[in-house]
């Protein structure tokens, strides 16, 4: 070797190896490159760890934000030339200066090897697009403005999230706090000195591969009840334990279904509410741990009531006043701490000790929990960070020690309703908003915060849908009606629907309390939530193996289309539904909502029957009980029906429903609901559906995997929406007849949604099932221009003229002719083209007979 060649050069090439699948902070040395004062993990090939340490002590410990590096290896190769090293994998090159300290943008630069999206960073290039993340509360906002009496207005900024339009993310870990190794692990400060800890994630627009990768360092977004996803019945005011049962009679009454009652706080006393604040700035009983017999005489009692109803139960808790003298765990509490209580003081809130927070749980809540409380609401607004752990946040802090005690002391899936507390909390959910005025701007926003969220993985938001109460100073004090109906529209289409409010008599959610129309747009925006739940919970799967949002904004699957950004408030519901929600009222009754529908696939406008070419942006109304819902061309969606009150136990029946314009597939998901074991034990569905020729074929696969619990049969019902009429259907083989009247056993028509339903009873879910269904190719119609909608116009014309003029009133023969169609083509089905073509051509006749004025009987007085 020639003697001014100084440099040395070699490569290794790392296999893929396996890994643990728990949370092992320690990285696969494999993985590992260490030279001097620096080691590089290569986590995937678009993650790479860097750290400097001039004392060479690199950490290994979990961080708040990562828990898990023992990943599987990829290959990469590992290059030192010239002083230099280079680590290439398939997606991106890193290249340092050996021996040249921290990193900076001297001796350090990332190259994204993506051709479509390359680029070079170095640790002096600032992130310009990052589409940001959430925000710990929404109190006092009308929209993104904090109002506040007596205090500045300021606008609501969110926190920068993990993705951003530059295709790159830096993550700074360098004083972020750490678990320590103890039973339950507890946190732990770094040494106070100068290091660089940083996760450097390259994706380009590929925002989904950032999200999966990120859960494979930070850990997953856990798999919530499927209870969760059902409605919850929340108010603050004073219930008693008679009133709680009033309320869930008047569910019932009204057939509307609930799973959650939620106990604001005066289930504890609260006679003090208006006495001066404590010295840590509460007004006393604020904080309260005592139960109040007056409200609640027996409160074992009415935890047994509610699981004899199938709902589960959360309390409210505001800790910030730590262990009062009043309560009846305080002797109980002072004693395990060695606190001494002949000073009739409060025994302070500890949050970072750990003594102080084990009591906590062992003496005052898990005695609760025995009683029968299923999960904890915690409203924490005080001071943000811990008095003893500088940089401890509270809100943080209470969602991992909640959500692990549970997860410790319970078979049943840990469960924490809270706010967000920053990085990290991802693994501790679901959300509690707060305090949201009840306004227009507020709506508006909602959709927006919620899916951003997503790019921070906290994608189970729960708002006051409704709002929480009104401005003050604003003289506004009347509920509006068209506004709640859009907000719990909303609301069965966001990931949590809980109805909340102020103690405000004027503030009224009891779906029974309104009338007409908006009853039934309540009532049916609420039987549409229990009716996705399967489709909703398959989808909380996908978010707890990807990390996607169940409500994810539009860039995910359209990251090139800049209507992707600019359609801000869309989003897509899960793999296969879009959603365009209203945040105005009304205009000469229809809300006028502009609408952008991506190319690649046609849409079906689920509330009018209308399919729709992707690839274009409208404008679109709805009335009050409409709603700006498209499905994907061809979609399949699991569903349940109408009989589903409760979502404690997996159904029997099983709706399969799929809809036009192309094939589609879906894997159904389900498990046992609300244990643990759902990481290994469950089952999946494979549904596909194929349109050639004029014939249908739908496929249902033997069912895979097993969970405790599970039907062994199930009574599928698969429905065809936007379908003309068959002219034959058969199952496995064998012809199956049709009927008027829908039964277990033959096929069906309703013409009023253009859907064809096939029934499959005591179908054993270990076999295959194929249903063919043959549709006249001579014959063809459109039913899919909006026909639904027509109908329901046409119905609703005619009933208010009846209304009218009653007696009085004669439907014209062209109007009774078109009114009749949903009808005629069940009875009659041979006929049934015949019947679309009629009512096409005399529609818009019949509708302007109908609004005439003049038409009432030549016999009235």
């Amino acid at each position: 070797m020639k003697k001014n060649v100084l440099f040395f050069f070699f490569v290794i090439l790392f296999p893929l190896v396996a890994y643990s699948s728990g949370n092992d902070a320690v990285a696969n040395p494999a993985a590992v490159v260490e030279e001097g004062d620096v080691r590089f993990t290569v986590l995937t090939s678009r993650v790479i760890r860097m750290e400097w340490d001039s004392l060479h002590r690199f950490t290994d410990e979990r961080s708040f934000i990562v828990i898990n590096r023992n990943l599987p290896v990829p290959e990469f190769k590992k290059i030192i030339r010239g002083g230099k090293l280079t680590i290439r994998t398939d997606e991106l090159e890193l290249t340092y200066k050996l021996n040249t300290g921290k990193f900076s943008k001297e001796n350090l630069e990332i190259k994204y090897l993506n051709k479509k999206r390359a680029f070079t960073w170095n640790p002096s290039v600032t992130q310009k697009q990052n589409l940001k993340g959430t925000a710990r509360t929404l109190d006092r906002m009308d929209g993104t403005t904090f109002i506040k009496r007596n205090e500045p207005r300021h606008e609501l900024q969110l926190e920068d999230g993990i993705l951003s339009r530059d295709g790159w993310t830096l993550i700074d870990d360098s004083s972020g706090l750490l678990f320590d190794n103890s039973d339950f692990s507890w946190v732990k400060e770094r040494e106070n000195r100068t290091v660089q800890d940083w996760y450097f994630m390259a994706y380009g627009s590929d925002y989904k591969a950032a999200l999966k990768d990120f859960t494979l360092f930070a850990g997953k977004v856990p798999l919530p009840p499927r209870f969760v996803f059902g409605y919850w019945w929340s108010r603050y005011w004073a219930y008693s334990d008679n009133e709680m049962r009033d309320v869930v009679s008047q569910f019932e009454k009204f057939n509307i279904p609930l799973d959650v009652l939620v106990v604001d706080m005066d289930w504890h006393e609260t006679d003090s509410l208006f006495a001066k604040p404590d010295k840590w700035g509460q007004r006393k009983h604020w904080t309260g741990y005592t139960w109040e017999k007056r409200l609640f005489p027996d409160p074992d009692q009415f935890f047994d009531w509610a699981k004899s109803k199938h709902l589960k139960t959360t309390l409210n808790l505001h800790p910030a006043s730590g262990i009062a003298p009043f309560e009846s765990q305080y002797k109980d509490f002072a004693k395990r701490m060695n606190f001494d209580i002949s000073t009739h003081e409060n025994i302070p809130w500890q949050g970072s000790n750990k003594k102080f927070m084990s009591t906590l749980f062992d003496v005052v809540l898990h005695p609760i929990e025995q009683q029968g409380v299923d999960f904890w609401w915690l409203d924490w607004q005080q001071w943000v960070f811990d008095k003893d752990i500088e940089k401890l946040n509270n809100t943080w802090w209470l969602n991992y020690t909640f959500f692990e005690d549970m997860k410790r002391n319970t078979d049943k899936r840990p469960l924490i309703y809270h706010r967000w507390g920053g990085l990290g909390n991802h693994r501790y959910q679901i959300g509690f908003s707060g305090d949201a005025y009840i306004t227009w701007n507020t709506l508006e926003y909602q959709p927006y915060f919620t899916n951003t969220a997503s790019n921070v993985l906290y994608g189970y938001w729960s708002h006051d849908i409704g709002g929480h109460k009104f401005i003050e100073d604003d003289n506004v004090y009347q509920f509006d009606p068209e506004m709640y109906v859009r907000w719990v529209q909303y609301g069965a289409l966001s990931p949590i629907l809980r109805t909340h409010s102020n103690k405000d008599p004027s503030l009224v959610k009891e779906i029974w309390r309104y009338r007409d129309e908006y009853f039934d747009a309540l009532y049916n925006a609420v039987r549409l939530r229990y009716q996705l739940v399967p489709y909703i919970y398959t989808m909380a799967r996908e978010t707890y193996e990807t990390g996607v949002s169940l409500c994810r904004p539009m860039y995910y699957d359209y990251p090139e289309d800049e209507r992707a950004y600019t359609y801000s408030r869309q989003y897509m519901f899960g793999d296969n539904i879009l959603v365009a929600p209203i945040g105005a009222p009304m205009e000469n009754g229809v809300s006028d909502v502009k609408v952008w529908l991506p190319a690649g696939n046609d849409w079906y406008e689920w509330h009018t029957g209308t399919l729709l070419n992707g690839g274009q942006e409208l404008i679109r109304q709805f009335s009050i009980e409409e709603y700006p819902i498209y499905v994907k061309a061809g979609a399949v969606i699991p569903m349940y029906g109408k009989e589903v009150n409760s979502l404690d136990d997996n159904p029997k029946k099983q709706i399969i429903g799929i809809f036009p314009g192309a094939a589609g597939e879906f894997s159904i998901y389900e498990d046992a609901g609300n244990d643990q074991r759902y990481v290994a034990e469950y089952a999946t569905t494979r549904v596909t559906s194929q349109l050639e020729n004029r014939i249908q074929r739908i496929k249902i696969a033997p069912r895979e995997g097993h969970y405790r619990g599970m039907n062994h049969s199930k009574d599928y019902l698969v429905r065809l929406y936007g379908a003309e009429m068959p002219r034959s259907v058969s199952l496995n083989g064998m012809k199956v007849n049709y009927t008027v009247l829908p039964n277990s056993s033959e096929w069906s028509y309703c013409g009023k949604e253009f859907m064809v339903s096939i029934p499959i009873s005591n179908a054993d879910c270990n076999k295959s099932y194929e249903i063919v269904v043959e549709f006249d190719k001579a014959n063809v119609v459109d039913v899919n221009d909006g026909m639904i909608k027509q109908l329901k116009t046409l119905h609703r014309a005619i009933a208010n003229r009846k209304f009218k003029y009653a007696g009085n009133y004669v439907v014209p023969e062209v109007t009774g002719f078109c009114s009749e169609t949903n009808l005629k083509v069940s009875y009659d089905p041979d006929n049934f083209c015949h019947y679309i073509n009629y009512f096409k051509t005399h529609f818009q006749e019949a509708m302007e007979i109908t609004l005439k004025d003049d038409l009432v009987s030549p016999f009235a007085k």
